[in-house]
């Protein structure tokens, strides 16, 4: 229907008023339908004028020495707003906010302590056709509570509109005036009482980085030496048993799914299930109070910051995987939860039908991060992670929605300036996911210094090279060596590249050797959700199978696969659990599956088969951190580095000659890579020339063994074994030395990895 049937629809149902001669469509206003009586609201208490900065609830001293909060809310386009605050039975007492400075609502309420709930009622035009949405029947968070206490449902009377109206083409013009308090969570007054003075961060260089993908909750919901209280929370992964399990690994930094307060969308609630991932914020600076073990009055602020602590003491980073791109409040049949009725245009891009929302995300609605209050908004949240929480760098979900200027992806762009100038935000871990759903929003290789990113281009040729789906080596010796093709300029290094051969989004890497086909019908969408480009090969047989031969080749694939994964430049980034043999059955999008699918299996590690695998995987990440030739700073230049002529990088054939430029051109299913120790570029702390070993690793992902002969002078006169994926004992590799020039066997889809002696 078009939008001028749509506003006749609209007029037939609430009429038409008419004001300096142009006539405006009045929506239907559907009042206390349920039946409820209304309790009236308390007296209210005194308001002083308070300030206007720093936006949120802060409590403090005010005159005179008395206690109390200070409130303040950004809503410039608000005809009134009160601050509505709840006692421990849920009766709730509304006060007016009568002080407006620079478009900021504020008062200070005298004896308002922490853990004291609340929210706010705004009050405004309800007119959808220019973007206005409000309504002071529903209780809006505040965007800048800094804890959240109650779960989100989504009953009809959170709507700012009549969800159920029977013409859906026009609900959203139709508003509820159902009061929402009831249903929805509350913002909690927060006590500031912590300076980190005793924290010691581990500022781990980005060359030295291995991050570990891990959900705060799934990673302890099976672990059987945390205790079953702590499971799933913040104190659960602060545990020295989770701890313990990252140390022996041997990762640097944690990368944690969204710990935002998050709610779960109304078609998962209505099948029985809740979003698990939490790529749906309501808000930017309250930890996510369902993984909190110690309360959700504000205890849950306190618990994370244990989290961290316990995480630095072990040496460990934490990023957050942050969701600034879109909101829980989805597009227009959306609820109303807070940014919407606070000021509907200023937060959301909208299309020229203000009506709609402008979705760069698939979410149903984008930030607009090109508007100053709402860079404000998310740089405020951002510094308050890492100067008050203790976080030590972010991974951008969509981060190219953020970066848009009016339609554009730019990355000359307000977001990404503001974060380059800030003097706190410019020192930490950003790591970028380069991309949107919008028309131009593919940007990997874009952003600029200062940014790492996620390298779908890595994923995607690894996982091509070890099914026998690349039709030649090229793209593959860009991906072993920091891919340079997308990062070599403006100052970047080969650590902008985050490698990956799996993330949380998509098969598991014991998922990826053992389907061909997504099987994601727990989901509850028919299957039709989740990517069908898994770029998988199930070595024979789809899903569980007790054929030996086939397992075999799967265990060897995942060895292959981690190999290849922590001898590339670069920052590789493992997913919990990977390292043991995780499935979820081959559901590849199990953002919904809060259960044992989406949980870590920790019995796995008492499997013969999978401890060779976690044995392999902590022996390359030992390999890795001791030698920096494969944790370089600096590119390849692939030129002589002596009188030897010998090169910091070159590529060898089977034939045990260099690759010439047919070769890279040839189909071919083996790359032979040398890494010379020589010469690293760089120096260490004490400015000492950085050298190493050198290394000759041979990849093969042919189905039958391989005749290799080993490269001469001057690359080496000897070589011993490192790793032979071939095996399936994987301890160290028994002491094996072979002469330069010899012809040896490598064996079908295996890497042998080759320390140079001589």
């Amino acid at each position: 229907m078009s939008s001028a049937a749509e506003q006749e629809a609209v007029e037939a149902v609430g009429g038409a008023v008419r004001g300096g001669g142009a006539a405006a469509p009045v929506p239907h206003v559907v009042g206390q339908v349920n039946g409820r009586a209304q309790a009236a609201p308390r007296p209210a208490p005194a308001v002083w004028p308070g300030s206007a900065h720093p936006l949120g609830a802060r409590y403090r001293t005010g005159p005179d020495g008395v206690a109390g909060t200070n409130f303040a809310l950004w809503a410039p386009a608000a005809e009134a707003v009160e601050l509505c605050l709840f006692d421990a039975a849920g009766a709730e007492t509304r006060c007016a906010l009568a002080e407006l400075t620079h478009e900021i609502w504020h008062g200070f309420v005298p004896g308002v302590r922490p853990g004291t709930r609340y929210g706010y009622r705004v009050h405004g035009r309800w007119d959808p056709w220019t973007g206005a949405r409000f309504n002071p029947a529903k209780l809006l968070l505040d965007p800048y509570a800094r804890a959240v206490d109650g779960d989100f449902r989504l009953p009809p009377e959170v709507y700012g509109h009549v969800r159920d109206w029977p013409q859906q083409y026009i609900a959203d013009t139709v508003r509820d005036d159902r009061d929402s308090a009831p249903y929805v969570p509350k913002g909690v007054v927060v006590h500031d009482d912590d300076d980190w003075a005793d924290d010691v961060r581990p500022k781990t260089p980005w060359a030295d980085s291995v991050i570990y993908e891990l959900h705060v909750r799934g990673f302890t919901m099976r672990h059987p030496d945390v205790p079953a209280q702590l499971r799933g929370t913040y104190a659960g992964l602060a545990h020295p048993a989770a701890v313990e399990h990252l140390t022996r690994l041997g990762v640097t930094a944690v990368e944690l799914l969204p710990v935002h307060q998050f709610a779960h969308e109304d078609h998962l609630l209505r099948r029985g299930l809740r979003n698990y991932w939490g790529y749906n914020s309501v808000g930017y600076f309250a930890p996510h109070a369902g993984y909190s073990s110690s309360g959700t009055a504000g205890q849950q602020v306190g618990e994370f910051k244990r989290m961290v602590r316990a995480l630095h003491a072990a040496g460990i980073e934490v990023i957050l995987d942050v969701v600034y791109n879109h909101t829980a409040e989805a597009g227009e049949l959306g609820p109303t939860l807070s940014l919407r009725g606070i000021d509907n245009r200023g937060y959301y891009r909208l299309q020229s039908d203000q009506r709609r929302y402008a979705d760069y995300t698939g979410c149903g609605n984008t930030l607009h991060a090109g508007r100053p209050h709402v860079l404000r908004l998310i740089t405020d949240s951002l510094r308050y992670w890492v100067t008050e929480m203790g976080v030590d760098g972010f991974r951008f979900d969509l981060a190219a929605a953020l970066a848009r200027s009016m339609h554009d992806v730019d990355m000359l762009s307000p977001f990404l300036a503001v974060i380059a100038q800030d003097p706190v935000l410019r020192r930490v871990k950003l790591i970028a996911e380069p991309w949107d759903v919008g028309a131009g929003g593919y940007q990997v290789g874009a952003f600029p210094p200062l940014w790492t990113e996620w390298n779908d281009r890595y994923r995607d040729a690894v996982r091509d090279f070890w099914r026998g789906a690349l039709p030649d080596v090229r793209d593959l010796g860009y991906r072993l060596s920091g891919s340079s093709d997308l990062y070599a300029w403006g100052g970047r290094r080969p650590y902008a590249s985050v490698n990956f051969v799996t993330a949380h989004d998509g098969f598991t890497l014991r998922d990826l050797v053992s389907y061909e086909r997504k099987h994601n019908e727990a989901n509850g969408e028919d299957n039709r959700d989740g990517t069908h480009d898994n770029r998988s090969w199930n070595c024979g047989a789809e899903g569980p199978t007790d054929d030996a031969r086939i397992l075999a080749l799967r265990r060897r694939q995942l060895r292959n696969l981690v190999t290849t994964l922590l001898l590339s430049t670069g920052v590789p980034m493992l997913v919990a659990g990977d390292e043991f043999g995780r499935t979820q059955e081959g559901n590849n999008n199990a953002y919904c599956q809060d259960n044992p699918t989406g949980w870590v299996d920790w019995s796995l590690l008492r499997e013969p088969g999978w401890q060779e695998l976690f044995a392999l995987t902590r022996r390359l990440l030992a390999l890795r951190r001791t030698h920096p030739v494969l944790r370089r700073r600096a590119f390849f230049s692939g030129r002589p580095q002596g009188v030897d002529g010998l090169r910091d990088l070159a590529w060898f054939t089977p034939e045990g000659e260099e690759m010439t430029e047919q070769d890279w051109y040839a189909p071919a299913a083996a790359l032979g890579l040398y890494l010379s120790g020589r010469d690293i570029p760089g120096r260490d702390e004490r400015g000492r020339p950085v050298a190493d070993d050198s290394f000759l690793a041979l990849l093969h992902a042919g189905d039958r063994p391989l005749s290799w002969e080993l490269p001469g002078a001057p690359w080496a006169s000897s070589y011993e074994v490192v790793v032979d994926t071939a095996r399936e004992e994987q301890g160290p590799a028994p002491a094996v030395t072979y002469r330069a020039g010899l012809r040896i066997a490598v064996a079908a889809r295996s890497v042998l990895l080759l320390r140079v002696t001589g």
